[in-house]
């Protein structure tokens, strides 16, 4: 797929099937997170996969919308160490596997944590480990065919702002 098309094609979907993704499927999401640029090269993160009810059921009490992690076929906490923009690199991550999926055709969501002190225990994370998003994925219950329209059409369509109130030029 062209990367445009997947940028511009994609949309958060947090109703998915309930039928597993294929190991290689979820190796290539990983990785995708794993490719992502860092500040200094630190790779500041690590990806925690949740696998057993217990664990998910967890994770997704300390989410905004429990729904979205309890339906998920894949479910990946990111967890940062360190000082700086670990965040942003974070975030890097996280964008990578979310297009990653889209490329497999898997629907996917971004999940803000509400409740972060009971996130870091329900990942039973260490003293300087910090989680900072749960993503979560599956095969999406309504499909959506990128190539149905043009990256341009998708733009248009998107419920964004207008490029030209986003972008300030200076001369």
């Amino acid at each position: 797929m062209d990367t445009y098309l997947a940028i511009a094609s994609r949309r958060d979907q947090r109703r998915y099937e309930t039928d597993a993704l294929p190991d290689e499927v979820v190796e290539r999401i990983l990785d995708a997170g794993r490719l992502a640029g860092s500040a200094s090269n630190r790779q500041p993160w690590t990806f925690v996969v949740p696998e057993t009810r217990e664990r998910i059921e967890a994770v997704a009490e300390t989410v905004f919308v429990p729904d979205n992690v309890l339906g998920a076929a894949l479910v990946v906490a990111v967890v940062v160490t360190g000082k700086g923009p670990v965040s942003f690199d974070a975030g890097r991550a996280a964008q990578n596997m979310l297009l990653a999926a889209w490329n497999d055709g898997l629907a996917s969501c971004p999940n803000g944590l509400a409740d972060r002190d009971a996130a870091h225990a329900a990942l039973g994370l260490g003293e300087e480990e910090t989680p900072v998003i749960v993503l979560s994925f599956g095969r999406p219950q309504r499909r959506r065919e990128p190539e149905s329209r043009s990256a341009a059409d998708w733009s248009l369509q998107a419920n964004r702002k207008p490029l030209d109130d986003l972008v300030r030029r200076l001369r």
